[in-house]
């Protein structure tokens, strides 16, 4: 759709709201209204320390409109533009509610975590009913998703007291695969064409990850979790598990570590040496990922193994010792329906791992399942995919322990981490509601600096492609020296 500022500058928030309620449109900028067709104008006036948004819709020679209002006396800086930006997202939302086939169930809420919010909220003094009615009447968003945001938060609160603001997650990223799925944008490389990379990137990796060490041992700064993830870490040989896992041991200070992650991923990936390799250098939890039960689906969706596979690879890792597992599922796959995912769901809780992770299916430029109009038709089989699987969830003895969201995902909604009580993993809390510091090794790893006291956020990226890290050398410790530095 076709849009004009007017009194703002507020391009990114008009986008965004534009992008999540009509997915199949591209906004554009336009300079003046158009003589024809159909545009919206969004307007910001302030007066006597208040700030006003209008928006106006224009949709099939109809005039839809919207405003809202709020105090800014005293405001100033990024404290008056999240305000601002606040009300102008809510009054072209209520201009476009009326040509939306149903109200979204996030409502104006563009944002990818919605339970950081809620206890950004709260932290202002808003108790939790008051939040959550503000979710509901200010925002919009339907009680179900005001539910599962407030659950969310409360894991999120807790995880604050368990992981200390002075010690740091680690996260460890290898970016291969034995085959790149239709619907994956991550960076990652088919080791069909780039297994002779694995061995010098392991190389690389392990003089990060040294380098890391050191500069914590600096600080007397311990870790708290381990996250290693991909791509697919156990495309590695059990031998360069046994590496990588060795390196991490001892180059860091593990006296404070709660918990250790290793993503095994693809079932196709798994074998009995790779993970008593795993268990061995000391990692506890691992992933097993089918995304769907349903062989035709995983076909479509370009993954090489089948749902037998992951009955094996599941019931492999409980006889090396796993006791905690996580399982990942897609809502919005092709060839899915709700009553195939719903058999999913069912197989998954009847194995009973102790943590299953529902996403919903994003659309990205990196992946070969493309078109904007899919994420629009697809919106009531996600939805109904989604409700089952919180359904039978709750039901099976789990709740939702992470919550976050994804642009273009289909129908605009939710990826939800479900655990049993008392094995939430808290790397995911740290990492999606930025409670603690995470320093990222690998190819594309985003290190994130947290102070909780100020709510800022500082960010280093490495080297994007596994050639470019290799190359970087001692450069990839210099942005996190000066993230811990600052």
């Amino acid at each position: 759709m076709t849009y004009i500022l007017q009194g703002h500058t507020l391009r990114h928030a008009v986008e965004e709201i534009l992008l999540q309620l009509l997915p199949a449109e591209l906004p554009t900028e336009a300079g003046q209204i158009p003589p024809a067709g159909d545009y919206s104008v969004s307007r910001l006036t302030r007066q006597d320390g208040h700030a006003y948004a209008q928006a106006e819709v224009w949709r099939d020679g109809k005039r839809y409109t919207g405003a809202r209002t709020a105090p800014v006396a005293g405001l100033e800086g990024l404290a008056q533009k999240r305000v601002e930006t606040e009300l102008v997202k809510l009054a072209l939302y209520d201009a476009l509610l009326p040509i939306l086939p149903a109200p979204p169930d996030w409502g104006s809420l563009t944002g990818v975590r919605p339970a950081k919010l809620a206890r950004g909220l709260m932290a202002r003094g808003l108790t939790r009913g008051q939040t959550a009615q503000r979710f509901r009447d200010h925002f919009g968003v339907t009680p179900a998703r005001t539910a599962l945001t407030m659950r969310a938060a409360a894991f999120a609160q807790d995880a604050l007291s368990r992981l200390p603001e002075d010690q740091v997650s680690l996260y460890i990223g290898i970016p291969f695969c034995p085959s790149r799925c239709a619907y994956c944008s991550f960076v990652s490389h088919s080791i069909e064409k780039s297994a002779g990379l694995i061995g010098p990137y392991v190389d690389a990796l392990c003089d990060e990850l040294r380098q890391t060490g050191a500069l914590l041992a600096e600080r007397g700064t311990r870790v708290s979790t381990i996250y290693v993830g991909g791509g697919t870490p156990t495309t590695l040989s059990a031998g360069q598990l046994t590496r990588l896992m060795d390196c991490v041991s001892q180059a860091f200070d593990l006296s404070a570590l709660q918990e250790y992650t290793v993503e095994a991923g693809r079932p196709d990936t798994i074998t009995k040496e790779k993970l008593q390799a795993i268990r061995a250098g000391g990692a506890g939890r691992i992933s097993i990922n089918p995304q769907s039960m349903n062989d035709a689906v995983l076909q479509a969706a370009g993954r090489r193994h089948t749902a037998g596979q992951v009955l094996e690879a599941y019931e492999l890792a409980r006889a090396v010792g796993f006791a905690a597992i996580n399982m990942d599922t897609i809502a919005g796959l092709a060839g899915d329906t709700p009553d195939s995912f719903a058999r999913t769901m069912d197989i998954l809780t009847g194995l009973a791992p102790e943590n299953i992770t529902v996403h919903t299916l994003a659309i990205k430029r990196g992946a070969d399942l493309t078109g904007r109009e899919q994420n629009a038709h697809a919106r009531d089989n996600v939805r109904a995919m989604l409700d089952t699987a919180g359904y039978m969830l709750t039901h099976a003895g789990y709740g939702p322990y992470y919550l976050y969201r994804q642009k273009f995902s289909a129908g605009g909604f939710e990826n939800v981490g479900w655990c049993k009580p008392d094995t939430q993993s808290l790397y995911n809390i740290a990492m999606m509601e930025e409670i603690q510091t995470i320093l990222s090794a690998g190819a594309g790893g985003v290190s994130k600096r947290v102070c909780r006291t100020t709510g800022k956020i500082t960010r280093y990226t490495n080297p994007k492609y596994p050639k470019e890290y290799m190359e970087a050398g001692a450069r990839r410790l210099e942005g996190k020296r000066r993230l811990l530095c600052e």
